[in-house]
């Protein structure tokens, strides 16, 4: 494991403020270390720091409540959603409360006339898209885990769905949220713009719970396509792959999702999905519109793919086999764990700009081998944003220093192109360093920001800003 920084304990405090709260919750506020340990970081090779304290509210006052009882006492609020987060977001390093908001995940509202929802924050991608389908509708923000919306919005997060309809910050429209100090503010009304004051949705949007905690989101809405055409395509390497991508978009065309799997990444999803795909790097693709349409876009690739040695080009609109590709890609973790039988899988998340994509990729690929690392790669290759998956033996000291090493040097690269050390993960404890790097001086007035909202800084301590 990664050493993750503990910060100083406010332990009359944090006793305090549980005695409170278990007074007021119950059975609702839990302390038993199973508990805990599940409320700290569990998905990626950050230690694991647990709270004091587990409260599962059930609305915005009683989150109001819990949060206005720990501003008083200065004891840490932790928000957490599913916990599929990936950089320590859910860690409590002062220790302090975790405020679990899965029994929050009522669907509020669904205005189709408008194409809007309104939700509360422990509701889950899938449980959405369940509920809407009978009325032709879909939210698009697809991030492979079945997220919460509360925790997609903290971490601004995307997924293969963003080139045609962006992300988070692109479909909430406004949010409740509970402030540090316990007061309860809306950031906007449903209306499909607005020039009314300073963008607060936009500041929330993406502070993993450094600046308040979201208990309602207002999230945009669109209708199920007439038809969807899905192609998959393979390609002689990554560079004439990404090159393939390239002009793909520049070309105009309309895709819904391009996806990347590197021929390790293939092989992977060969053995665990049972699939027959050719092992070269392939991009699989969505496109979403008119019967006619869909075809057409699917043709335009193709003839693309065939300018850069693509081979082995197939597209389809049967819903059973578009359903199991794209599954094997959703699956692409648990089928890249196989290649390395006892492995951890360290996912690394940078995006850059598309012209820079496929000198980035092949450049990681490059360094993995020269580490000697197992490193299967996957990317939503539309935005320029990849994923290099390091299957580690954590009990190897050597090979964690090289998976350390793996990991700067990526970052520090994207950074250098122009780019970002994070595309949809978030910063939370893992990325901290790089924020500096990336924007600067910039860092600065986050700071700023975050000392007025939240002078105490009880709001999800030891996230995103450097110290």
């Amino acid at each position: 494991m990664v050493q993750a920084t503990a910060l100083p304990r406010n332990e009359t405090g944090i006793e305090t403020v549980v005695g409170i709260l278990k007074q007021q919750f119950g059975d609702r506020l839990q302390t038993g270390a199973s508990v805990r340990e599940q409320h700290g970081h569990t998905t990626t090779w950050i230690e694991n720091q647990s709270p004091d304290a587990v409260v599962f509210p059930h609305s915005t006052e009683e989150v109001a409540q819990i949060v206005k009882t720990c501003a008083l006492h200065k004891v840490p609020v932790i928000p957490f959603g599913t916990g599929t987060s990936l950089e320590g977001h859910v860690n409590a390093p002062a220790g302090g409360i975790s405020v679990d908001v899965s029994q929050m995940n009522k669907i509020l509202a669904v205005n189709s006339g408008d194409l809007d929802c309104v939700v509360q924050p422990g509701v889950t991608r899938e449980d959405l898209n369940t509920h809407l389908r009978d009325q032709g509708l879909f939210f698009p923000i697809d991030p492979g885990a079945n997220a919460s919306l509360g925790g997609m919005a903290s971490t601004r997060a995307s997924g293969t769905n963003a080139v045609r309809y962006g992300t988070m910050k692109d479909n909430v429209i406004a949010l409740e949220a509970v402030m540090p100090d316990g007061q309860v503010i809306r950031t906007a009304q449903r209306a499909k713009k607005s020039s009314a004051g300073y963008d607060l949705t936009r500041l929330l949007v993406g502070s993993e719970g450094t600046l308040g905690l979201i208990t309602e989101i207002t999230l945009r809405l669109q209708g199920i396509p007439e038809a969807i055409s899905s192609a998959r395509c393979s390609f002689p390497s990554v560079d004439a792959a990404c090159q393939a991508v390239m002009m793909t978009i520049q070309y105009g065309i309309p895709v819904a999702r391009i996806e990347l799997l590197d021929a390790l990444s293939v092989k992977a999803a060969n053995d665990y999905s049972k699939l027959t795909l050719p092992e070269t790097p392939l991009l699989l693709l969505e496109f979403h519109g008119s019967e006619a349409g869909v075809v057409e876009q699917a043709e335009t690739f193709g003839q693309i793919a065939e300018e850069f040695g693509g081979s082995d080009f197939a597209s389809t609109t049967s819903t059973e086999e578009r359903s199991k590709l794209w599954q094997a890609r959703h699956d692409m973790y648990w089928a890249s764990l196989q290649l390395r039988p006892g492995a951890s899988g360290i996912s690394t998340d940078v995006c850059v700009p598309i012209s820079r994509l496929a000198e980035c990729v092949t450049a990681a690929q490059d360094k993995a081998a020269d580490l000697g690392l197992v490193a299967p790669t996957v990317g939503h290759v539309g935005d320029g944003n990849f994923h290099t998956l390091l299957l580690i033996d954590m009990e190897n000291a050597d090979e964690v220093a090289k998976a350390e090493e793996f990991v700067s040097w990526l970052n520090d690269m994207a950074i250098s192109m122009d780019g970002t050390c994070t595309g949809e993960h978030g910063i939370g404890q893992g990325k901290r360093p790089y924020l500096l790097k990336e924007l600067g001086a910039a860092t600065t007035y986050m700071a700023a920001i975050k000392r007025a909202l939240d002078p105490d800084n009880i709001m999800n301590p030891g996230k995103i800003l450097p110290d």
